[in-house]
């Protein structure tokens, strides 16, 4: 981060600084990672105070709702979370939330200019079966014939540079356009050839080397695996976990603002603070951290936890010997996300189950005919969750529907998609015309913040918390270093501040 600008030649003004404040914790960043640090940390009887340099908390964790159902509320980024694990849902259930599954639904895929149902059996699109009926849907006689050749290559036949490398290598470049690359891209929002396998898919390499086999190291990984739906969500939406999150950090504040070791003449009758730049981090010489913002105010505490890559390199001086490389994370895809609230009774029927995620176009023959489609991915949100099925059906009739689109891949520029052009691939996908059928539309955008997890960012980001983790009194957390989804991010945020 860098101090405002001023004009060349004149020093940089500086807000006045008020007096330390002193506290047990800061908490700098307040997407989920930050929100269920401090949560955890006031949980453990500590003081803690949440800096968050935009104006809202949360991160791609968002809700609203349309102006034609102000009552029903939706969300506008993350919309449900991994099974893996317990984490999320006992954090819910503290917080008074409940837990849901999506309607039992398959989802759907789109590559080469049609629609089929994504193999049941998979991970991350990795077919456990590769001549499976579901699977020939996808990639045809051809490329199953290709991909059954994993069952019989010797295994030092791989190349496990990334995903999309060790996908080839052993399945093929089918079975990597059509069935990976919508499932694993729509998820990460980069290139398959950028993601690292260990982080997007943990334990199907030692899978593949026990099994000497891709699709039968996918079938291990899925018998062990619990029964049930691989995703779950909140009634109310993702965003209420924000929500609850926030209130509990911000009502910690009531019992010690009135401390006398407070200064009362900051912003610090709340413990969640937004608008509140850090611009300096530095170390006192009793070991307490030092966190200064571009507002003036100076915090100091003997606990210190970053949960943004920002403020990496803030803190990169005090970490270890001080010659540590804070992680320079690449800029994620500009995402776009169109929510619309359409008219259409012939949904009903769900025609596409839960959702489909889309194959980039370059898979497309030049020879099929159709409209191309650029969103990367669609989510049927009241085929999926019947909780909102229900409120939306209560608050305008029956034959009314939320779908919602995605845009954005790396590296490509992502245009801001109009409502129309969401309709047209909507109804490409659902095989619905719907062109007409929009009653409303959200649109929300999401810059670049989340890394794509390339191996060589993993493994500086590897290195920094190796370092960090033999720094007194600090912690680093969040999606940057936890990787993508609210089951990892969460329970590396509540492991991570346990040892401070």
């Amino acid at each position: 981060m860098t101090l405002p600008r001023h004009p060349p030649g004149r020093p940089a003004e500086r807000p006045p600084e008020r007096p330390s404040e002193d506290v047990d914790a800061v908490v700098v960043g307040g997407g989920i990672g930050g929100l269920v640090a401090g949560y955890t940390l006031v949980g453990r009887g500590l003081r803690v105070v949440l800096l968050e340099a935009s104006d809202r908390v949360g991160g791609p964790v968002r809700g609203g709702s349309f102006a034609a159902l102000p009552r029903v509320p939706v969300d506008l980024g993350a919309e449900s979370f991994a099974a893996r694990g317990t984490a999320v849902a006992d954090l819910a259930a503290e917080l008074g939330l409940r837990v849901v599954e999506p309607a039992p639904r398959p989802a759907w895929g789109y590559a080469a200019g049609r629609a089929f149902p994504l193999p049941a059996a998979g991970v991350l699109g990795i077919p456990s079966v590769p001549w499976a009926r579901d699977v020939r849907r996808a990639i045809g006689w051809p490329g199953v014939a290709r991909a059954s050749l994993d069952r019989v290559l010797p295994r030092f036949v791989a190349d496990t540079t990334d995903l999309g490398t060790l996908t080839r290598s052993r399945l093929g470049r089918r079975v990597a356009e059509r069935l990976v690359a919508p499932v694993a891209a729509g998820v990460h929002s980069a290139p398959l050839d950028r993601l690292d396998v260990a982080t997007v898919a943990p334990g199907l390499l030692e899978a593949f080397h026990l099994e000497a086999s891709l699709s039968k190291g996918v079938e291990s990984l899925r018998a062990a695996a619990p029964a049930g739906s691989a995703v779950r969500g909140v009634d109310g939406g993702i965003h209420a976990l924000v929500e609850a999150l926030a209130g509990e950090i911000a009502a910690s504040a009531e019992e010690w603002v009135d401390s006398p070791r407070v200064d009362q003449t900051g912003p610090i009758h709340t413990a969640v603070r937004l608008r509140q730049e850090v611009v300096g981090v530095e170390r006192a010489d009793d070991g307490a951290w030092v966190v200064r913002t571009a507002a003036g105010g100076r915090l100091e505490s003997a606990r210190l936890v970053v949960t943004t890559p920002a403020v990496a390199p803030l803190v990169a001086p005090w970490v270890g010997d001080g010659t540590v490389r804070a992680p320079r994370p690449e800029r994620g895809a500009d995402v776009w996300l169109v929510t619309l609230l359409l008219e259409a009774p012939e949904l009903d029927a769900a025609p596409r189950g839960s959702g489909m995620l889309v194959a980039p176009d370059e898979d497309r023959p030049s020879g099929r005919k159709g409209p191309a489609v650029r969103a990367k991915a669609l989510t049927h949100a009241t085929a999926k969750w019947p909780w909102l099925a229900e409120r939306v059906r209560d608050a305008a009739g029956p034959g009314v529907h939320v779908v919602r689109l995605s845009y954005g891949r790396l590296g490509a520029e992502t245009v801001p998609p109009t409502p129309e052009e969401a309709a047209r691939d909507a109804s490409a996908l659902l095989g619905v015309d719907l062109t007409d059928r929009v009653r409303d539309h959200l649109l929300q955008r999401w810059d670049g913040a989340l890394p794509p997890p390339t191996p060589a960012y993993r493994a500086d980001v590897a290195a920094f918390g190796a370092a960090v983790g033999h720094t007194p009194g600090l912690a680093v957390t969040g999606g940057w270093v936890a990787g993508t989804g609210l089951a990892a991010i969460v329970a590396h945020a509540q492991a991570t501040v346990a040892a401070l």
